[in-house]
């Protein structure tokens, strides 16, 4: 037998807690964090407006590139959100959706959107990339993530503070970019492959 009784015993402990836990969140979200709530609507329009500015303000000629880049920034965002919500580092007492963990609105929309922007603005403007960047997250961390906490749209935990906030928005930023110009370069220097006649 590949797995033992004992490992499915405790695998399978661990999937009941699961369900336990989801059930928990949608029993508050329905009590706390519904669409009636404030909290709520302040969500909601942190994910919408981004989007709805993005699609009037993004550069067409270089959309695949400014997409590209986002979707890491949302890709390693939403890992870390996950990642700190789960060891209880901090947490989001609003949701759009209960069964997504994490803020679907600053992992999806916002946060990516802005570092696009950013991207954008380097690029059309010859302006310093990283300079640019570090500004931005020095902002999210410092400024707009305690206007969050103030709000209760945001709670750190276990001693987590906002410089360790600016420090994952940098590493962040930092490996999209890195991911970014990987494939970039691999654009310019393509591989030739031909297929054997069969």
């Amino acid at each position: 037998m590949l797995v033992s009784q004992e490992q499915l015993e405790a695998f399978n402990k661990i999937t009941l807690m699961t369900e336990k836990l989801s059930k928990s969140q949608l029993d508050y979200w329905q009590l706390y964090s519904n669409i009636d709530t404030w909290g709520f609507k302040v969500v909601l329009f942190m994910f919408i407006i981004p989007l709805i500015v993005l699609y009037f303000v993004i550069d067409r000629k270089n959309i695949l590139l400014l997409g590209f880049y986002g979707m890491n920034i949302h890709v390693w965002f939403s890992y870390i959100n996950i990642a700190g919500i789960r060891q209880g580092y901090f947490s989001y007492p609003f949701e759009l959706i209960p069964f997504i963990p994490g803020n679907l609105a600053l992992d999806a929309a916002l946060i990516p959107i802005l570092y696009m922007l950013i991207y954008q603005w380097s690029i059309n403007h010859k302006k310093k990339f990283y300079i640019s960047s570090i500004v931005l997250s020095l902002i999210l961390s410092f400024a707009f993530k305690p206007l969050l906490s103030y709000l209760n749209l945001f709670v750190l935990y276990k001693g987590a503070n906002y410089f360790h906030l600016f420090i994952l928005y940098c590493i962040i930023f930092l490996f999209s970019k890195l991911i970014t110009n990987l494939f970039l370069k691999m654009q310019k220097n393509p591989r030739i492959t031909r297929s054997r006649d069969v």
